[in-house]
């Protein structure tokens, strides 16, 4: 009987949360307060900051900007951009008329079916309306247009009407959840570093640096970093943007994904030396 008589884990922190705070400062303080607690749990924790943080930041701060936005040209055939469709693997492309600035809309890479259905194909006719936006607007205003409005990929516009990059739903809600896994995160251990076709790798930034070594036959010490992605974040000395590139020990790393706080998957190509050495 005495365990019935235990407030619950919300009684408690409602009868903690009485307190009622001033301003945000005061509440995030609480909110703390409360983890020490044990009145939270960590994930909890960070997901109500990150709501917090929506309501105050601007989409220009987690945009991809636009040097790093993957798009199609409407010039080239489906036979010449299907390839980079599949090696980007995303679901959602901003198809362009020769120039970023003038983006003519979205292609759904799931509308490619209809190619490989050996239906008639008009990329044109399969585009949908590209939304665009300002830079200076709010995630969580956005997150609601996301929502009502049943889309997922806006470009995002500077001052003078130019394209200054695009943003996605799942930019959004990682704000909030964290990482969300993707087409670059791996279900199986195992499936941490994948070859294509061409001999490229993608990597798992999470992978061990021992069954790096032994895939690739180096010999990075695992001392001071125990994951090839602190290892690539060390040599960037930043955290680095999808696209940038550096090369070290005849192997190419190239940031696949990286959010505002991780990197998450990376393209290894050897090098020729490296080849030329095997």
């Amino acid at each position: 009987m005495a365990e019935a008589d235990k407030p619950s884990w919300l009684e408690r922190l409602s009868h903690f949360l009485l307190r009622e705070p001033e301003d945000r400062e005061q509440l995030v303080e609480l909110l703390h307060s409360s983890f020490e607690k044990s009145l939270l749990d960590a994930d909890a924790l960070t997901m109500i900051e990150g709501v917090l943080q929506v309501s105050e930041t601007q989409v220009r701060d987690v945009m991809i900007p636009r040097s790093q936005m993957d798009v199609i040209d409407i010039s080239k055939t489906p036979e010449e951009f299907i390839p980079f469709v599949i090696e980007t693997a995303h679901s959602r492309f901003p198809v362009i008329d020769d120039d970023k600035n003038d983006i003519i809309g979205i292609l759904l890479a799931k509308d490619l079916l209809r190619y490989y259905a050996g239906e008639d194909f008009n990329v044109r006719d399969m585009l949908r309306p590209a939304v665009f936006i300002p830079e200076s607007k709010r995630l969580n205003v956005l997150l609601k247009e996301f929502r009502s409005n049943r889309n997922h990929i806006a470009i995002v516009v500077d001052e003078y009407g130019g394209v200054a990059g695009m943003i996605t739903i799942e930019d959004v809600l990682e704000q909030i959840v964290g990482d969300i896994e993707d087409e670059y995160d791996f279900d199986e251990t195992e499936d941490n570093i994948i070859r294509d076709a061409e001999g490229r790798f993608r990597v798992k930034a999470l992978t061990e640096i021992t069954d790096f070594n032994e895939t690739f036959g180096t010999e990075f010490s695992d001392e001071e970093f125990s994951t090839i992605g602190g290892l690539v974040v060390s040599k960037f000395g930043h955290l680095p943007k999808r696209g940038e590139s550096i090369t070290f020990n005849n192997l190419q790393f190239t940031a696949l994904r990286a959010d505002s706080r991780r990197l998450h998957a990376l393209l290894v190509v050897k090098t020729p030396s490296e080849e030329s050495n095997e």
